[in-house]
């Protein structure tokens, strides 16, 4: 199966779209109708560096996608699904048939005209540690309103927050083992952080006004890391939130392979997206996460067969109350449960435990599901004698087990991040 994917904001840059505006003049037109001034000009030449500015950014991001998406509908093939990186989803979103071009550019423009608003904030990637590590060091070191905006890649997070914050955080980070890089992101503001709530609850209105039609191919959602839903409503609200809301970009793309995506193709002027899938997916295939795994099985194999499909689509933190279940089928839930892990579970655990997510942490509390539900190493040879830890050469691992001796990590969260290390 085949899924196009969009860039955002970031991947600007003077020139961009230069060998599709003479292909495709109508759209050329339709955009300067809608803008009021010539986005040729504006790409090609980026006069007063306008690119920088998210007022100007995010209009032509969107047109040149655009650009792209016309080329593939004559040299490529059609695709099974479609994705975008935060603004890159109104483009998906068009090419799905949601609204027009015209339509979806108005939008945009509005959408960049409210984030632009939102002033004193910053944004910056940290390459090379899990995001548990991420957390523990935002927590330790009294992260004030700082969060993760984007879930990019399995050790590539994006911050959002003060300026003033990011970079008293950045010494702690760029001194941390393992970490790659600390590199600020080119944009305006703390997009998908809570600080963006106002222009979120404002574009709202925004969209109300405007009539979403039903998707011709699938698309997945940022906030969800799944497709949208059929209602014209959900799309709305989603869109809404995402402005506020992280990007779930590994949950999205985990979800396309596991739909059967085996083909991403990037539409745009970089390569920014499919980089990160290569990460996603070869993080993927060579260190499965366990609790992750058994999320889907619950999704798959207990929810699915009581609700139908709309459980593959069911967030994770979401509760089952969502979903309407009465007690008859809290019940069914928990006999469900029962067999596909071969152990005995009460519905009161159903109860007590209302969403994907906690299901499957209780779940992996219980060694007689564990041993069942996750793959198990195979146990060491009898002869072969364990190795000295004077001998371990690890740095990275040798400081994670020092921060859990001194009480500074729970043994818990020491295992996730040596887990998220292999």
């Amino acid at each position: 199966m085949r899924c196009y994917v969009f860039p955002g904001q970031g991947t600007q840059k003077k020139g961009m779209g230069r060998s599709l505006f003479t292909r495709f003049p109508d759209l050329r037109r339709r955009a300067d109708r809608v803008l009021g001034y010539p986005i040729e000009e504006l790409c090609l030449e980026n006069p007063e560096r306008r690119l920088s500015e998210t007022a100007y950014a995010q209009p032509a991001i969107y047109v040149v996608n655009a650009l792209h998406w016309a080329a593939a509908q004559e040299d490529l093939p059609a695709a099974d699904f479609f994705a975008g990186h935060s603004l890159g989803e109104y483009s998906a979103l068009y090419a799905a048939g949601a609204f027009d071009f015209a339509t979806g550019l108005a939008l945009v423009r509005s959408r960049a005209e409210l984030m632009s608003r939102i002033s004193g904030g910053a944004m910056a990637a940290i390459v090379g540690v899990s995001e548990q590590i991420v957390e523990e060091t935002l927590e330790r070191h009294g992260a004030n309103g700082v969060v993760i905006a984007n879930h990019n890649a399995p050790e590539q997070f994006v911050l959002a927050g003060s300026r003033e914050e990011l970079a008293r955080l950045r010494p702690v980070f760029e001194k941390m083992e393992g970490v790659r890089g600390f590199v600020p992101v080119r944009v305006s503001g703390p997009f998908h952080a809570p600080a963006m709530a106002p222009a979120a609850e404002r574009f709202r209105s925004v969209l109300a006004a405007v009539d979403v039609g039903r998707l011709r191919t699938p698309v997945v959602s940022n906030v969800t890391g799944r497709p949208f839903g059929p209602d014209a409503r959900e799309v709305r609200d989603l869109l809404a939130e995402q402005i506020a809301r992280p990007v779930r970009w590994s949950d999205s793309i985990r979800y396309l392979r596991d739909a059967g995506v085996s083909d991403f193709t990037e539409l745009g002027e970089s390569k920014v997206l499919t980089s990160l899938i290569d990460r996603i997916t070869t993080a993927r295939e060579a260190a499965p996460d366990p609790r992750r795994d058994l999320i889907e099985r619950i999704r798959r194999e207990i929810l699915q067969p009581e609700i139908g499909d709309e459980a593959l689509g069911f967030d994770e933190d979401a509760s089952f109350r969502q979903l309407g279940l009465n007690s008859i089928i809290y019940v069914r839930l928990a006999r469900r449960a029962g067999k596909v892990f071969d152990v005995a579970v009460k519905p009161d655990v159903i109860f007590q435990h209302r969403s994907c997510a906690a299901l499957a942490d209780y779940l992996l509390t219980r060694d007689d599901v564990a041993r069942t539900a996750v793959p198990q190493a195979p146990p060491a040879a009898p002869d072969a004698p364990p190795a000295p830890l004077g001998e371990y050469r690890d740095e990275r691992v040798a400081a994670l087990l020092h921060d859990c001796a001194n009480g500074t990590l729970s043994v818990d969260r020491t295992v996730e991040a040596i887990r998220a290390l292999a």
